[in-house]
């Protein structure tokens, strides 16, 4: 296995191993320890609305784009085969509806997402990439790629290859 596609393996299964619906199984109920400061988004703007970022420079994230959840939903569409649902898009991303429909709205926002008419149910929508959230996923997928080969660099050909059938094999086995 080339250390390329040990990489690409690796970045894959990492991805997998994100948790789905909530908490991990793992966490406790109320904990937070390693939550972390509130997100700029959290706090309510001047009529009491939650602010949506500025969008930055073609490709950069903005300086406020937000957390992993909105990283999720823009690679769970460039891996999608169609547009989603916003229900798909939950499931992928491991939010509820609610939160999903959220997400969705604040990408719209950012010109990141588009939504369409559902070809089969006309009073669904479904929501693709624009041009500008498929650069943004290409520049972050780059990046975290990067930093996995990084890294990895004093790792041998062998580790590395090993590092990525065992972590497939996790993301296989916890069902990711």
């Amino acid at each position: 296995m080339s250390d390329a596609d040990a990489t690409d393996q690796i970045a894959a299964a990492l991805a997998r191993l994100r948790p789905r619906r909530g908490a991990p199984p793992w966490a406790g109920r109320g904990d937070t320890e390693g939550a972390g400061p509130r997100h700029p988004w959290s706090g309510p703007g001047p009529h009491g609305h939650r602010r949506p970022p500025v969008a930055g420079p073609e490709g950069a994230l903005p300086a406020h784009f937000g957390g992993p959840a909105r990283l999720r939903l823009l690679e769970a569409l460039a891996a999608a085969t169609h547009p989603l649902s916003v229900g798909e898009i939950g499931d992928a991303i491991g939010v509820d509806q609610p939160r999903a429909s959220r997400l969705v709205q604040q990408c719209v926002q950012l010109d990141l997402v588009r939504r369409e008419a559902d070809p089969d149910d006309a009073r669904r929508t479904r929501v693709a990439l624009t041009d500008a959230g498929r650069r943004l996923v290409r520049g972050f997928r780059g990046e975290r790629r990067e930093a996995i080969g990084r890294a990895l660099e004093s790792f041998t050909d062998v580790e590395r290859a090993e590092l990525a059938r065992l972590l497939t094999k996790l993301a296989d086995n916890l069902g990711g």
